[in-house]
């Protein structure tokens, strides 16, 4: 594997850091806000092509390798700019190349990838794991249609998607259904969390959906989403490790200025040890993910690589961010330092998207056969 990134690659970093600059005015702005982001950035991003990210150039797309994409999400995490770019231009559209239909593909890949449409996913449910066995709501035949009842929590900006990818248990297995999440017999509730970041709870009482809104065929819904969230959890270790890496230059230059007896913080062997494990951490994160996605751009499987990779990030991002706060004392958890902005948002990376327990089982398996 070449570790060395190329001027394209080098240029997009600088290109996408240059559009965050300044984000952590916009995380504030936005918290706990029922909508959760801002349509200028959303705007921007479409512009430079970036809502297209990995969608085939046949569907207006930019067609960018999964290793590009990593260089995108290490800038994003590092601003911590909110947007609903990873549950749409990503998971959503994950899912419909890998299992959706023609018309599905036609329709909504060319709006995922101009920023005019947004999808996300409606997975999680209420006491159950990241797992096919939490999948619990019902797909049940309603004349011609079916109806889906149950519900579903942390769907990430519901409140501004077009669709929802809603997953389902019907006879045949877990199945994945596109929701107008307007539509009769669904509830919206907003929910407050660690990050603050925008989620829903999304209630559905008998909503029905027709055959042609199933991704595939029924029963192959979690195959799909399984395939799609090996790329997706790559991105989320991205994002982790471009957060880590901000947070542990908050915390170094914050060690260089804060002096105690006479002296900066960071010349104590504490501090400085402290430093030296995050950034080590750090290294090898990267490392990890940049073999990921190397590997998956190379046609080869990712099944041990992409959980490995997003549970060594996410850990990794808790764990700087844990010690930038404590190197910046009690100034670290109020809210006028970004210390604590990364601090919450890593818990939340943590455990969406797969969490621990789930990675482990996914890593557990392909190593014991």
């Amino acid at each position: 594997m070449d570790l060395d990134l190329t001027e394209e690659q080098h240029m997009l970093r600088e290109a996408v850091a240059g559009l965050c600059v300044g984000a952590s005015d916009t995380v504030r702005a936005y918290e706990n806000d029922s909508k959760g982001f801002d349509d200028g950035f959303w705007r921007q991003l479409a512009a430079m092509g970036l809502t297209g990210l990995m969608i085939p150039e046949e569907h207006g797309g930019s067609a960018m390798s999964l290793l590009d994409a990593t260089i995108v999400y290490e800038e994003l995490g590092r601003s911590l700019v909110p947007s609903p770019h990873f549950v749409s231009s990503v998971v959503s559209a994950g899912v419909l190349q890998t299992g959706g239909s023609a018309d599905q593909k036609a329709e909504w890949l060319p709006r995922i990838a101009a920023g005019e449409a947004i999808l996300t996913p409606a997975c999680l449910e209420p006491d159950n794991g990241t797992g096919p066995a939490g999948v619990q709501l019902a797909a049940a035949p309603d004349g011609d249609d079916i109806g889906l009842t149950g519900a579903k929590r942390h769907v990430a900006f519901a409140s501004s998607a077009d669709r929802l990818i809603v997953s389902a248990r019907e006879p045949a297995g877990v199945s994945l259904f596109l929701m107008d999440p307007a539509a009769d017999g669904v509830t919206l509730t907003q929910q407050f969390t660690v990050a603050s970041d925008t989620q829903y709870r999304v209630d559905l009482d008998g909503v029905r959906v027709s055959a042609a809104d199933r991704i595939g065929a029924p029963g192959t819904g979690w195959d799909t989403w399984h395939a799609a969230m090996l790329d997706a959890v790559v991105l989320v270790a991205a994002q982790a490790i471009g957060a880590a890496e901000a947070s542990h230059t908050l915390a170094t230059e914050y060690a260089k200025v804060r002096h105690q007896f006479d002296k900066p913080i960071g010349s104590f062997q504490s501090i400085s040890h402290y430093l030296a494990d995050g950034i080590a951490a750090i290294d090898g994160g990267r490392v990890l993910l940049h073999q990921a996605a190397w590997t998956r751009d190379q046609g080869r499987d990712i099944a041990m690589l992409a959980p490995m990779a997003k549970l060594f990030a996410t850990q990794t991002c808790r764990d700087v961010s844990s010690t930038t706060i404590q190197i910046h004392g009690g100034l670290g958890f109020t809210v006028e330092c970004d210390a604590q902005l990364y601090f919450r948002r890593a818990k939340s990376w943590q455990l969406n998207w797969y969490d621990d327990t789930h990675l482990e089982d996914l890593i557990a398996t392909e190593l014991l056969g």
